[in-house]
């Protein structure tokens, strides 16, 4: 039993010694055989591994790129609701800005208007444009013949689209601005022949539009004052009052009441609304040969030879008198409600203020004077324009020359511009109210007489055009 326990023993000894040396030689085989795929394969995996890395890279910086965008738009409902609020309030900001923004401007728009408009009612309002003003060529100067002997007088219509002109010889002329073409001819006759033409008997020495231009007047030699309808030229009544020739006429800006001064040496107000008189003012020692009036209940007068200019105060039944002009006062007109200018036949141009009895400034012999040494005499000033609420001022006279002039500062002095030659007595001035423009009315005499005559002169309309100087014209200021 021993022997063949340990036979056993020795048979399984040398099994295991066998089992063992094959499982050791198998693990042998198995290393080799893994260690040599493992070297096989070490290339491929390391090749295989690098590419993997560099696609993960990508990969992960896409996932990256993503989780940021998913990071800033992957936001909670209240998030999107704040953001969306604080949207909305930049948006309200930005409207509430502009807003604010165009308010203060309309407000100082309107602030600057009104301060314009109070300016102006007190008479204080003074535009500063002469400095920009050029003297026009003498090929820019349009010239309108029509009328057959001298005119006398001529208005701008208030949309600066219509001139109408009137003559010594009966007639008034409608004239289109841009074309220089006659729209309407109102022919005048003698005295009986009426029936016939409709218009004036005689001289027609005065104009006058309403500031809205619903209504033209007109007088004449034969004391008439004849109402007309701007738009078709056709007669719609005739004032009868005064006892001498209507020598002067003007509409009250912003009304249809009518002043109107004659030889008679009175002023008349007439409504032209209801073809009413109103009443008469008496004053003057001599004929009225001129008259203007602005928005104010009150109007300005030339005395002609009693040398005075009066302000009438018509609500105030009053009259203020002025003194200043060594010869006969024959023309005058509103620079705004507290200035005025003058011209006579004394050859002086003046400046008025309605709160001082004397001028403020006077231009002596504006126009030059004519005849041999020591016998010289001025030209007569036959008529003057201002700019209103500005200080430019026109004046003109027989020396065949329209002065444009420059207000200074409180109008205390008068300082020359520019002269423009227009040959013959410039008999009537007047600026267009943007001041774009000077029309003069120009005959072979003097609106008021015969007493000499300028053959080589042509009776018509100068329209003379008012060139502004541009900022690249602008003169660079002078250095010391």
């Amino acid at each position: 039993m021993a022997s063949t326990f340990f036979i056993k023993n020795n048979g399984d000894s040398a099994f295991q010694k066998k089992g063992h040396s094959l499982a050791t030689s198998k693990r042998k085989n198995d290393e080799d055989l893994g260690s040599n795929s493992k070297g096989r394969a070490k290339k491929p995996n390391s090749k295989h591994n690098e590419e993997i890395s560099s696609e993960s890279e990508t990969e992960s910086t896409a996932e990256q790129n993503e989780r940021e965008g998913e990071d800033e738009f992957d936001e909670t409902p209240q998030e999107k609701k704040l953001r969306l609020a604080k949207v909305y309030l930049d948006q309200l900001r930005e409207e509430e800005e502009k807003k604010a923004e165009q308010v203060s401007f309309e407000t100082e728009l309107v602030a600057g208007r009104l301060q314009e408009e109070l300016l102006e009612q007190k008479g204080k309002l003074q535009r500063c444009i002469a400095k920009d003003l050029l003297a026009p060529d003498a090929s820019e100067i349009r010239v309108l013949r029509g009328h057959q002997l001298p005119v006398t007088c001529l208005v701008i219509s208030p949309d600066e689209k219509f001139i109408f002109s009137g003559s010594k010889d009966c007639s008034i002329i409608k004239w289109d601005i841009e074309t220089g073409k006659k729209l309407h001819t109102i022919k005048g006759g003698r005295k009986g022949t009426e029936a016939r033409h409709g218009g004036h008997t005689t001289q027609v020495l005065c104009m006058a539009i309403s500031s809205d231009g619903k209504y033209l007047a007109s007088g004449d030699m034969n004391r008439a004052i004849i109402i007309w309808e701007p738009d078709t030229c056709k007669e719609l009544y005739k004032l009868k009052g005064h006892r001498g020739a209507v020598s002067a006429l003007s509409f009250r800006t912003g009304s249809h009441d009518l002043y109107s001064g004659s030889h008679d040496r009175s002023v008349k107000v007439w409504n032209v609304d209801e073809n009413a008189y109103v009443e008469t003012l008496f004053g003057h020692q001599d004929a009225i040969t001129g008259l203007d009036c602005l928005s104010r209940e009150r109007c300005v007068t030339a005395g002609g030879r009693d040398n005075t200019v009066r302000v009438w105060k018509i609500t105030e039944e009053s009259q203020l008198v002025f003194h200043g002009h060594g010869g006969s006062i024959d023309c005058i007109q509103l620079i705004n409600e507290e200035h005025m200018i003058t011209g006579s036949d004394d050859g002086s141009v003046s400046v008025w203020s309605v709160n001082k009895k004397k001028p403020l400034s006077t231009v002596k012999v504006a126009h030059g004077s004519f005849g041999e040494a020591g016998l010289e005499q001025p030209h007569w000033v036959a008529s003057v324009a201002a700019l209103q609420n500005s200080d430019t001022v026109a004046s003109g006279s027989d020396n065949s020359e329209v002065h444009v002039w420059a207000c200074g500062q409180g109008f205390r002095t008068l300082q020359p511009l520019f002269s423009v030659p227009v040959p013959g007595f410039i008999n009537s001035l007047e600026f267009s109210a943007s001041g774009k423009f000077l029309v003069a009315g120009v005959g072979q005499e003097h609106r008021l007489g015969r007493w000499w005559r300028q053959k080589e002169a042509k009776n018509g309309i100068y329209i003379i055009p008012l060139k502004r100087r541009s900022a690249q014209q602008e003169e660079p200021p002078a250095t010391e």
